[in-house]
């Protein structure tokens, strides 16, 4: 896939039978036998064609370092828990710049994004110019594929005007290299794909194969562009259509395990085997990735090494003789690999996220079982039995570290409680559905490949509580954060005065773990703070002006995220976790600045070039 904008736009695409090309230079490919000319010319070569464009939205929930991490390390929920290097993003002030490494496993996901959305946006656009080359059987036929082909470029549309703000706006197919693109003011782009998502939203149909796009589906990404451009009633709407459509929350048991009366309905929805069968009412959006389908993403989804600690590492001693206590051996009497997979801890959640918001001891979201604590692990490692090892702690139940005692029981004090001590929602990261994980990749296993939600009816329900915040009507809030509430046996709120975007972003992150793009979604809220100049539950108002100085994503991630704002936190290899407010949009390649050598592609403020900015354009580009 070709790693910048100018020439992943400009080339013709040959994705419709060839799949993703890398490319290096800024020269159109001659014309082949692959070209959309020859091949995209059939109903069904456009139905070929959309099918490959889901790949490129699942791209960023799977494989090592997933692209997910970096969404999620901007946010109060979480940071890089990768302690052994000094490269990954944890000091942001020092490592997040326009000439960094911004796409490496040890570094960052920033530049995957930027380039996977853009060559998803070409896609797309191939799609859409070339809409009239087929004769349709009818007009509602056509316009369909046409519907999913908009839904798609809107979608990552959405995501880069969240990561990076002003960005080049590209409607059509260009076959010969573009060196003259500006920045499009974000609402000018925003506004464009409302249009777009609408057609979506009049011409899908729901009731389609999983992994399609449905009218549901579109009508939840309406919303989220509604809130985006500050459109409450509009956003209402949007979800109105999904949630009054033939969709509705699980509560009871079903699929795969749907018989074992020792799970619960939590656990089902989240089963690899249950995402996508028809018995699932509340899916909305699944990407497909199974072991058997051809294009599976190699080495598999990776999601238990990405978001389980790295108890195995040796830093973890048993309390008496200060022996290593744990094995990531398979073949270990109690093989906790294979329970719970062989996590690396780069996702490393903040307290916020793994403790002070669970407050409720019926949410089956956190409850034992489908939440794991280190304390649910036990001392496993068989040297443990040896005469010179420490058998009086072999099998039994990992202790509970505290200030007092946390230099008996970790090798290197606090700073291994980073990586190797926290506790994980199992029931979501877990690949597999009975006692023991299999991977048809790795041995001890990480998460073989599996279906994903992209969009669930629960979050729908959290959006348009959201957009009856904005309005001021918290009643009418916190009956759509009860209905996800209560599925989930938790304790519905029963006080609507207290009801703001704080207790919005808590419930996401009880129920969007590893599937919401936080740090998106964060600053899709901080913009409608700026634009609307409505105060936050924290007493501030915001503005558009001084949006990289001052800014609700700062101010959030200040007050819950317990490494940002504790400076005495350091990890083994010497790094301290930082973030500043213009963090809020991420820095654009400098590489593709530099290739843009006839117009001006901005810069984010707060990173080197902002300097050299000119005005975004203000309307849609001829």
């Amino acid at each position: 896939m070709n790693k910048n904008i100018i020439a992943g736009i400009a080339v013709t695409a040959v994705f419709v039978a060839a799949g993703c090309t890398k490319r290096s230079e800024l020269i159109p490919e001659a014309p082949s036998k692959f070209t959309p000319d020859v091949t995209l010319t059939t109903p069904d070569a456009f139905r070929n064609a959309l099918e490959a464009l889901n790949p490129s939205v699942r791209f960023e929930f799977f494989g090592d370092s997933a692209p997910l991490l970096t969404e999620s390390l901007f946010t109060d929920a979480a940071v890089d828990g990768t302690t052994d290097k000094t490269t990954p993003a944890q000091d942001l002030n020092i490592r997040i710049t326009p000439t960094a490494n911004l796409d490496g496993d040890d570094y960052n996901k920033i530049g995957r994004y930027w380039y996977g959305w853009y060559a998803g946006i070409k896609d797309a656009n191939v799609i859409i110019s070339r809409i009239d080359n087929a004769t349709w059987a009818s007009a509602a036929d056509r316009n369909k594929v046409l519907a999913t082909a908009y839904f798609h470029r809107a979608y990552r549309y959405y995501r880069l005007v969240h990561e990076f703000g002003d960005v080049p706006l590209v409607l059509k197919e260009e076959a010969s290299v573009n060196t003259s693109y500006y920045s499009t003011q974000r609402l000018v782009i925003l506004r464009k794909m409302k249009t777009d998502l609408e057609f979506a939203v009049a011409n899908l149909t729901d009731g389609n194969a999983k992994g399609d796009i449905s009218k549901g589906g579109a009508a939840h990404l309406l919303a989220k562009v509604d809130l985006a451009l500050g459109l409450f009633d509009d956003a209402i709407a949007a979800c109105n259509v999904a949630i009054n459509g033939p969709y509705k929350l699980m509560t009871t048991r079903f699929g795969i395990n749907g018989g074992d009366a020792s799970k619960n309905v939590i656990w089902d929805l989240h089963r690899p085997e249950n995402k996508s069968i028809a018995a699932n009412t509340e899916a909305l959006y699944v990407v497909l990735d199974r072991e058997n389908l051809d294009g599976a993403t190699p080495f598999g989804s990776q999601v238990m090494r990405n978001c389980c600690p790295m108890w195995h590492n040796g830093t973890i001693l048993t309390p008496g003789a200060r022996k290593p206590g744990m094995s990531d051996a398979v073949t270990a009497e109690f093989p906790l690999t294979l329970m719970y997979g062989r996590g690396i801890g780069r996702m490393r959640p903040t307290p916020y996220a793994a403790k002070y918001i669970w407050t409720d001891n019926t949410d089956l979201r956190h409850a034992p079982g489908n939440w794991i604590n280190m304390t649910d692990l036990v001392y496993n490692n068989p040297a443990l039995k040896n005469t010179n090892g420490d058998p009086a702690w072999y099998g039994k139940k990992l202790v509970e570290y505290t200030p007092a005692n946390v230099n008996q029981v970790f090798l290197n004090g606090a700073r291994d409680t980073i990586r190797a001590w926290f506790s994980w929602p199992h029931y979501k990261v877990f690949i597999g559905s009975s006692q023991y994980a299999t991977d048809k990749y790795w041995s001890p296993p990480r998460g073989t490949n599996t279906d994903w939600y992209v969009f669930r009816l629960a979050e729908t329900y959290l959006l348009r509580a959201e957009a009856y915040v904005w309005k001021g009507q918290t009643a009418q809030a916190m009956a759509d954060i009860n209905m996800v509430r209560t599925r989930a046996q938790a304790q519905p709120l029963t006080d609507a005065g207290k009801v703001n975007i704080g207790t919005i972003l808590d419930e996401r992150q009880r129920e969007l773990y590893w599937e919401e793009p936080r740090k998106t979604e964060l600053t899709r809220m901080a913009y409608i703070f700026a634009q609307t100049g409505i105060p936050a539950y924290n007493g501030k108002s915001y503005n558009v002006a001084n949006f990289s100085t001052s800014n609700f994503f700062y101010d959030r991630i200040m007050e819950k995220n317990d490494f940002y704002k504790n400076p005495n936190v350091i990890t083994n290899s010497g790094n301290h976790y930082t973030i500043s407010p213009y963090h809020v949009l991420w820095p654009i390649p400098q590489h593709d600045i530099d290739l843009n050598t006839n117009g001006r592609i901005n810069q984010n403020k707060g990173y080197a070039g902002s300097e050299l900015n000119v005005p975004a354009l203000d309307k849609i580009p001829g």
